[in-house]
């Protein structure tokens, strides 16, 4: 028997689902030592831990009996934090109690408030919601936990990062205080670690894995981007990879919106999940993605909370996460429930030493390296449409092989060959051309000014200013001209930043500055000169009456 120590009632709805072995988590959570006392419990997300707490309060509400009494009221709660997580684990209850005629419903903010208020009038045995909803009910005296014997705070760190703090312990308080607490969290930040003393009772604690440990299904990749080419980088991460759902995460709702729009005017099957939408529109977002009709979403941490999406195999940190809580929590979407999963995170160069920290603060070993190049896809979809044509290719049908005469007797193989390939790139969107972001510094940071090697100018420059320590030399060089000089207000604290995510190059890479009464004059080094005139002549929707270009010839 897979799960011996399971409730007997359960134990056919686990069969049914061919439930063979139990997860760490959830033979932690039937061990002996864990039996009936309260839980604290750091897990990851995909780890079957809402069957997990299923199973583990199944004693408290049952005991011995194989069904729950006719007469419904609560005696099991689970909070948690978004809609979409109350409502995925309404659904995982209801198949693991199916047997035991429970009456479980889902208190959520966003639907109809009087569907909850007639469900709860006419009794229920778990009750599953937001924290929101379920203050709201407890205020307005529809919701009676003075029966109830557990408590579950699902995805707990979530909750508090959520600002929920007050709310769950307000839930809390309304329940007797002989209880079962279970809580469960990715990570036991020093939050959580008080919420639990507070309320619970020698708690029994359960890792799974490591709290400094990665998802082990999920291989990380980090990419050096130049700045300015991020949404073109997400393109061609996209294309390569071709997996059936993809999440990308954005740090802002405009930052949603600007690369949902980016995403859909090339051609990609993409929606957007941010806290702007209304209810309906985000569960026709979801639909979409859950039946195939959408492959991409774009989303904010906040909108992203508690998704659990089929197929994800890839999740794009096209914004950088702030923190490796943050980071955990976003790519925990992906290489769920035993399934591989993709993270990659798009870098700009300035930040790769930031990033490489925050990696070896999570213990994650990341494959660093680029984002695919246009010609790397080209030949992708290429191996990629020979498999497709042997597979297609086998047993024709006797009208495909008269078709097939008939062509070449009016075409060459080699002209039939053109067109299905163009036919093929056709339905795809096409790969971006990027800039080769520059190598990483090594060595200690040397001592020069904010104005690069030479600092604004130059020492003979006219808007020179002292350094401390000797200027590096910067070799062979080539000059740029700026349209815009003193007039404009030019200034290197300013002009130093732009240059570089203009060019796609680092402080490092800038020499002399010159700033005229109309145009500014400035160094870059000659081994990024040509990268730099590629990346710079591009328009930029920041700055479009700021034009770079070469100056061959040096100032005069």
């Amino acid at each position: 028997m897979p799960f011996p120590d399971a409730h007997p009632s359960l134990l056919k709805a686990l069969a049914e689902r061919e439930y063979l072995e139990p997860t760490l988590v959830q033979a932690a959570v039937l061990a002996p030592e864990a039996l009936g006392k309260d839980l604290l419990v750091s897990a990851q997300t995909g780890s079957g831990k809402t069957v997990a707490y299923g199973l583990a309060f199944a004693p408290t509400l049952l005991g011995e009996a194989a069904r729950f009494p006719t007469k419904a009221y609560p005696l099991a709660l689970v909070v948690a934090p978004t809609r979409e997580l109350a409502m995925q684990v309404q659904r995982e209850l209801s198949w693991l109690y199916a047997s035991t005629g429970a009456r479980i419903a889902a208190c959520v903010g966003g639907m109809d408030i009087r569907r909850d208020m007639d469900i709860l009038a006419r009794g229920v045995h778990i009750v599953v919601g937001t924290p929101g909803r379920l203050c709201d009910h407890l205020e307005r005296g529809r919701l009676d936990l003075s029966g109830c014997r557990a408590v579950v705070l699902d995805e707990a760190d979530e909750m508090l990062d959520l600002g929920f703090a007050e709310d769950m312990e307000r839930i809390l308080k309304a329940t007797p205080s002989d209880r079962r607490t279970l809580l469960f969290s990715a990570t036991i930040p020093r939050g959580i670690a008080t919420l639990a003393k507070r309320y619970q009772k020698d708690a029994h604690r359960i890792a799974t894995a490591g709290e400094d440990d990665a998802h082990g299904d999920i291989a990380y990749r980090a990419l050096t981007i130049v700045p300015r080419e991020r949404d073109h980088a997400v393109v061609n991460v996209l294309r390569h990879l071709d997996v059936k759902g993809a999440l990308v995460f954005c740090q802002t709702r405009e930052g949603v919106t600007r690369l949902h729009g980016n995403l859909l005017e090339r051609g990609f099957s993409v929606v957007a999940l941010s806290g702007e939408l209304t209810q309906s529109e985000r569960t026709r977002a979801l639909q979409a993605l859950r039946d195939g009709r959408a492959r991409v979403c774009v989303a904010t941490d906040v909108a992203a909370r508690g998704l659990d999406l089929p197929d994800l195999g890839l999740v794009i940190h096209a914004d950088l996460p702030r923190d490796r809580e943050t980071m955990l929590h976003r790519s925990g979407r992906t290489g769920r429930a035993g399934r591989k999963g993709v993270c990659v995170l798009l870098v700009p160069h300035p930040a790769r030493r930031q990033i490489e920290q925050l990696l070896r603060g999570a213990n994650i070993k990341a494959e660093w390296g680029v984002p695919p190049s246009a010609a790397e896809i080209r030949a992708h979809d290429q191996e990629r449409l020979v498999c497709e044509i042997a597979a297609l290719s086998a047993d024709p049908a006797d009208d495909d092989l008269i078709a097939a005469r008939a062509l070449l007797n009016e075409r060459t193989p080699a002209e039939l060959a053109a067109a299905l390939v163009r036919l093929h790139r056709q339905q795809l969107p096409a790969p971006e051309e990027l800039t080769t972001a520059p190598p990483p510094r090594t060595g200690p940071p040397s001592s020069r000014g904010p104005g690069g090697p030479g600092g604004a100018g130059g020492p003979d420059g006219p808007d020179a200013r002292p350094r401390s320590g000797p200027r590096t030399p910067m070799g062979d060089v080539a000059w740029f001209r700026l349209n815009i000089g003193r007039t404009n207000n030019a200034d290197p604290r300013w002009l130093i930043p732009m240059i570089c995510r203009r060019g796609g190059v680092t402080k490092a890479e800038i020499g002399k500055i010159r700033i005229g009464v109309r145009e500014t004059h400035f160094e870059i080094a000659t081994q990024a000169a040509e990268r730099f005139a590629r990346a710079a002549s591009k328009p930029d929707p920041k700055e479009r009456n700021v034009r770079i270009e070469p100056l061959p010839d040096g100032p005069r």
